[in-house]
């Protein structure tokens, strides 16, 4: 279970999470803040598992907040806000997830799995004295186009394996790497990404969607035809009516 802080400077905003969050048994509500202070004061009293922190808030935003918190106590952060030029930011701060409302109730069970992964993984390498593993290695690949994809940030880059990229969704002027226990964001086209991605581990499902075969746990229909496809992460991605047929063959079904 999760003890999770809520922190938005709108009251709907907060009731809408704590709504979605009802129906998530791993996460349980222990205190909302409406602005960075008390954010800042909650996070040190209630000592959270787990944060949705607002961007944009009077007297300290967000990211602010974020940049502050540091040692082995240290919450797993989810940013939830209406602005998506913020999500490189958030990932610079090492949340674990970046939510654009209003946000969806799939979405939204995906960022508290990741973060309940990511707190286990952080309390398994902290046990073993072995190195946090909640981000991909920097690793050299011989050919970046083929076995992954370079994510530039303000310190260097960070290397992301083709292989432990779940799904992809294309946000406006960027795309979006997500990984099982964090997500990257990268200012490149869709079409570019199907030129240089594996096939057989991403396979483009929708004009702004790819996802990996084996990690498809469900399939929705409308009528005949592939609509959406369940995640093991708990994501739905929608299926466009033009990759359909092609889906249904890569996963073996009948149409």
């Amino acid at each position: 279970m999760l003890r999770t802080l809520l922190v938005d400077d709108e009251p709907l905003a907060i009731e809408r999470l704590q709504f979605l969050l009802s129906d998530i048994a791993s996460a349980e509500v222990v205190g909302t803040a409406t602005n960075g202070r008390e954010a800042s004061e909650q996070i040190e009293s209630l000592k959270p598992d787990l944060v949705f922190l607002d961007v944009q808030m009077p007297e300290q935003n967000g990211l602010r907040v974020a940049s502050t918190l540091e040692g082995e106590d240290r919450p797993e952060i989810i940013f939830v806000t209406a602005f998506e030029h913020y999500a490189a930011d958030a990932f610079e701060v090492e949340a674990a997830d970046y939510l654009l409302k209003p946000v969806r109730f799939d979405r939204l069970w995906q960022a508290v799995e990741r973060a309940k992964r990511r707190k286990y993984l952080r309390e398994l390498a902290a046990r073993d004295g072995e190195p946090d593993t909640t981000s991909e290695p920097l690793t050299q690949a011989k050919s970046p186009h083929e076995d992954g994809i370079w994510v530039q940030t303000r310190s260097g880059a960070i290397f992301v394996p083709t292989e432990t990229i779940d799904w992809i969704e294309a946000q406006r002027d960027y795309v979006m790497l997500h990984t099982a226990t964090r997500s990257h964001i990268v200012r490149m086209s869709m079409r570019s990404l199907e030129d240089s991605l594996d096939p057989m581990q991403l396979v483009r499902v929708h004009r702004s969607a790819f996802a990996r075969p084996s990690n498809v746990v469900e399939v929705q229909r409308m009528g005949r035809s592939i609509s959406a496809l369940v995640m093991r992460d708990g994501a739905i991605i929608p299926v466009g009516p033009s990759y359909a047929h092609g889906v249904a063959q890569r996963l073996k079904l009948s149409e």
